[in-house]
C-alpha cells in the first residue's frame, strides 16, 4: 500500500481551480482565436477583390464601370437589372441583353429568359455559359474544355472582331453544327467567342471568358473596341446580374406556362438551391473523413515489450498515474485501482487465495470473521460504487488504508 493520503479536510486542495482550467484551455482558445482572425482576414481580402464583379456600377479591379461609362459616352443607355423580371421586361428589338452569370440561373429562369428573347431582333450576350445553361439559352451549341485567357487574334470574318484585332480571350470554347454562326478567337481550332444568328430570336453572342470586360483589362489590346461593338450594337443595354436572392430563383421548375416576368408560384427544395460545387465539396470531405478514420484505425501489429533505459521509482510512477487520473476526472478508475490493491493485500492476511481475493462471496465472510460484526459495511468499502467527488475519493483511500492496518494488527 502507498502511504496514507491526506485527511478529508484537505481534499479541497486537489480540486480543479479556475487557474488550472484557464491554463489547460488557453491553448485551445488561442488556436480558435487565430483561426477566427485568419478566416476574417481572408474573407475581407477576398471580398475586397470580388466586390462588384462584372458590376457596371463598380470601379473595383473586377468591376465593369469603365466599359459602362464608355457606352454611355457613345449614346448607349445602360440599365442594371438584378431580377429576372427586370431583365425580361426590358428586352426588345433595340436592346442588348447581357447576362453575366447564365450558369447561375435555374432551369425555370433559363426557360423564362429564352421565351422573352425569342421573337425579337435584339441581341443576347452570355458570359461564360457552360453546359448547365447552353441547352436552353443556346440550343445546338456545346461547351468544350476551357483554355487560359491570353491575347488572341480574331481569325474570323466578323467585322467587329476584325476591327478590334487581338483581344484577351479564352475560357470556355464552343462547338456548333448546323447553325448560322461566326466563331472568333480560336484556341485549338475551337472559338472562344461564338455569334449565333437566329432568324426569329435575333442573335446570341457566347463569350467563353468575361475578363476583357474588367476595369483592369479594358485598356489592354483591343478589349475596349470589341466590348463597345458587342454591347453597343443596339441603343439600349440591359446588364443582368443574376442573384440567388431573386424571387424567381425559387419558382417551380415544373411550371412550363412561364410568362415574360419569369415568376412562378412553386418553390424549389433546399437541395436544389445548393450550388453543385458545395455538394461535390461535401462529398469530398466525407470521403476524406472516412479515409482518415481508416488510416487512424489501422493495426500496427502486436505490442512489443521493451526494457526501459532507466529505472523509474515507484513513487514517481504512482504520482504520474494519479495526475493523469485527476486530469481526466477518472475517479472511478482511481477508486477501482485502490480497492483492487487493498483486496490483493488483504487476501493473504486472512487466508484467502489470490484467485478468490476479488470474489465478494469468499473475501467478505472471511474478513467479517476476522474483524467481527461491529466493523462497518465491508461490501460498500471494498466493492461499492465509484466516489461522486474528490473528497469522497480521498475519504475512500483513508478508509481502505485504515482497514488494511486494522487487519494487520488484528
Amino acid at each position: 500500500m502507498t502511504p496514507a493520503a491526506a485527511p478529508p479536510a484537505s481534499a479541497t486542495s486537489i480540486s480543479v481551480t479556475p487557474h488550472e482550467i484557464w491554463r489547460r484551455s488557453r491553448g485551445v482558445l488561442l488556436a480558435v482565436l487565430l483561426l477566427v482572425v485568419a478566416a476574417t482576414a481572408l474573407a475581407a481580402a477576398r471580398s475586397g477583390d470580388q466586390h462588384g464583379r462584372l458590376d457596371p456600377r463598380s470601379a473595383d479591379r473586377y468591376g465593369s464601370r469603365a466599359i459602362a461609362e464608355l457606352l454611355k459616352e457613345h449614346g448607349i443607355s445602360v440599365h442594371v437589372a438584378t431580377t429576372l423580371h427586370d431583365a425580361t421586361s426590358a428586352t426588345g428589338p433595340d436592346t442588348t441583353l447581357l447576362v453575366t452569370a447564365p450558369n447561375l440561373l435555374t432551369p425555370h429562369q433559363q426557360r423564362a429568359l429564352r421565351t422573352a428573347t425569342t421573337g425579337t431582333t435584339g441581341r443576347t450576350v452570355l458570359l461564360g455559359a457552360d453546359s448547365p445553361s447552353l441547352d436552353t439559352l443556346a440550343p445546338g451549341v456545346r461547351a468544350q474544355p476551357a483554355v487560359p485567357v491570353v491575347a488572341r487574334p480574331p481569325h474570323c470574318s466578323l467585322p467587329a472582331a476584325r476591327r478590334a484585332g487581338a483581344v484577351e480571350t479564352g475560357g470556355i470554347r464552343y462547338d456548333a453544327e448546323g447553325l448560322d454562326t461566326d466563331g472568333c478567337y480560336p484556341a485549338g481550332s475551337l472559338p472562344s467567342m461564338l455569334l449565333v444568328r437566329e432568324p426569329t430570336a435575333g442573335d446570341t453572342v457566347l463569350l467563353g471568358s468575361p475578363d476583357f470586360l474588367y476595369n483592369e483589362r479594358l485598356d489592354h489590346q483591343g478589349n475596349a473596341s470589341l466590348a463597345l461593338q458587342l454591347l453597343g450594337s443596339r441603343p439600349h443595354l440591359v446588364w443582368y446580374l443574376p442573384s440567388l436572392t431573386d424571387p424567381s430563383a425559387t419558382g417551380s421548375t415544373a411550371d412550363d406556362d412561364t410568362t415574360n416576368t419569369g415568376i412562378a408560384d412553386g418553390r424549389s427544395s433546399f437541395i436544389e438551391l445548393i450550388p453543385s460545387g458545395w455538394l461535390w465539396g461535401t462529398l469530398q470531405l466525407a470521403v476524406a473523413a472516412v479515409l482518415a478514420a481508416v488510416w487512424r484505425a489501422r493495426r500496427l501489429g502486436p505490442l512489443v515489450n521493451e526494457r526501459l533505459p532507466v529505472a523509474i521509482r515507484a513513487s514517481e510512477s504512482t504520482e504520474g498515474r494519479a495526475r493523469l487520473s485527476r486530469r481526466a476526472n477518472a475517479r472511478d478508475r482511481a477508486a477501482a485501482s485502490l480497492r483492487h490493491a487493498t483486496r490483493t493485500q488483504l487476501a493473504p492476511l486472512v487466508g484467502v487465495s489470490p484467485g478468490d481475493a476479488h470474489s465478494p462471496a469468499v473475501l467478505l465472510p472471511t474478513l467479517s470473521a476476522r474483524l467481527g460484526p461491529a466493523h462497518g459495511n465491508l461490501s460498500d468499502l471494498l466493492f461499492g460504487p465509484a466516489p461522486s467527488d474528490d473528497r469522497a475519493l480521498v475519504l475512500l483511500a483513508d478508509q481502505l488504508d485504515s482497514l488494511e492496518r486494522e487487519v494487520r494488527t488484528s
